[in-house]
């Protein structure tokens, strides 16, 4: 599935955007900031509702404005041109709101998935050189982007963490006073709940990271000339290596995470917080056999992060999946051969979005077809919040002749009943 047009309202630095993109590659070029990013970021919120820039949802509505609106039309595949219209409204504070073909949803949540997508941004350094909690995000993010609905399994999780810290939090605060059968009756029924919905996160991360790396291995190897063996190790303090007639799966790691608890229950209650479960673990990168993180160089840590996505990307296509390749501004990080390889990597998807400041920093590989020679895909000029057409100075965009006047855009609410609410998960680090 990917995009064939991209209307904006209040959306970051655009008070209006029509933008009618398609399959094959879509380049945006465009000094730093005038708003190339915003328009790829755009397409990755309606896949999952969220940002590889930012956090919360204020920064995503134009400065001065209630709310954001993107509506996104998207095509089945290059074969099958039956169409779907995606809508959602940010409202910053309050219940964001979507709609599929005009359609509302009960929760704003549940479109996310019908649109998937992988982004290469320079962000993803993160992933090798960052905290353990960026680590857990890149696993969580593709686990959701392989099965939707365990978005709703990590809210469960992040929701019941917050409860049970709550709830350790005021026992801790008892001091010397003793903690009565009531409360450790109620600490055991978090535990129950802690265990189930942790198993199941923790399950579906096990699964992708084992089916992940070998596919970034391959990448990393065809990415990084010399020392080019990427592997991982997830880290738990879980003891999860079953017995001779065990399999590791969601019930041994609920009943291993209950036990944890229970082991850790003195030490939990002293400190007021949770101690065990998926929300402390990480994942170890090795290139080599050292550890990326505090021994690759810049270059190294660039090019696995680089296999990351790339292994991402091959995972989901494995699992059926045509996700859109959303490329932000990453060439400019790479010397000539590595761009060459990642051009090579990615020119098979069936939509290729990217940014970039200097058009020459984009391989001809991307921009050419290698049999004419004749330039392919779109090229667009980004420049304070306006968006044209490639070498055509002044020119509007068209709006998507698809549309009507119904779902042209407009700051409207797209629906208003009050049960539409919005599930997305508070952010839970150690």
């Amino acid at each position: 599935m990917f995009v064939t047009h991209l209307s904006l309202v209040d959306w970051r630095c655009y008070a209006s955007a029509e933008v009618p993109i398609g399959p094959g590659v879509t380049i945006f070029v465009g000094q730093n900031g005038q708003g190339k990013t915003n328009l790829v970021e755009a397409v990755e919120y309606l896949a999952s509702m969220g940002s590889h820039r930012v956090s919360s949802e204020a920064p995503l509505v134009r400065a001065g404005a209630g709310q954001a609106i993107v509506r996104g039309r998207v095509q089945a595949s290059v074969e099958d041109d039956r169409k779907l219209l995606l809508e959602i409204e940010v409202n910053p504070g309050k219940a964001n709101r979507a709609r599929i073909n005009r359609n509302a949803l009960p929760r704003a949540r549940e479109i996310c998935g019908v649109l998937r997508s992988v982004v290469f941004s320079p962000e993803d350094l993160a992933i090798v050189k960052g905290d353990p909690a960026d680590r857990r995000a890149f696993l969580d993010q593709l686990v959701i982007t392989r099965w939707p609905r365990m978005a709703g399994v990590k809210s469960d999780y992040d929701r019941v963490l917050k409860q049970r810290n709550t709830l350790l939090k005021s026992l801790a605060g008892k001091g010397s006073r003793s903690v009565d059968e009531s409360d450790l009756i109620t600490l055991e029924v978090w535990d129950e709940h802690l265990a189930r919905v942790g198993a199941e996160l923790l399950s579906a991360r096990l699964d992708t990271l084992a089916e992940l790396m070998p596919r970034a291995s391959e990448a990393y190897a065809s990415i990084a000339p010399t020392n080019n063996v990427a592997t991982a190790e997830y880290k738990t303090s879980l003891d999860i290596t079953p017995g001779a007639a065990e399999e590791p799966g969601r019930e041994f790691l609920e009943r291993r995470l209950r036990e944890a608890m229970l082991d850790r229950r003195k030490d939990e209650l002293v400190r007021g917080v949770s101690l065990v479960g998926p929300h402390r673990d990480d994942a170890t990168l090795f290139i080599g056999e050292l550890p990326a993180k505090g021994y690759a160089s810049h270059g190294e840590c660039w090019s696995l992060a680089l296999a990351l996505r790339l292994g991402s990307f091959h995972l989901l296509r494995a699992d059926g999946i045509e996700p859109v390749l959303v490329l932000d501004d990453v060439f400019a990080e790479l010397d000539a051969t590595r761009r060459l390889r990642l051009a090579e990597s990615v020119r098979g998807a069936d939509q290729v979005l990217v940014t970039a400041a200097v058009p020459t920093d984009v391989p001809e590989l991307l921009t050419t077809d290698p049999k004419t020679g004749q330039p392919t895909g779109r090229r667009f000029r980004v420049r304070a919040g306006t968006v044209v057409p490639a070498g055509v100075d002044g020119e509007p965009l068209e709006p998507d002749p698809d549309e009507d006047e119904e779902t042209k855009p407009a700051p409207q609410p797209v629906d208003k009943r009050p049960e539409a609410v919005d599930e997305r998960p508070e952010a839970v680090d150690e």
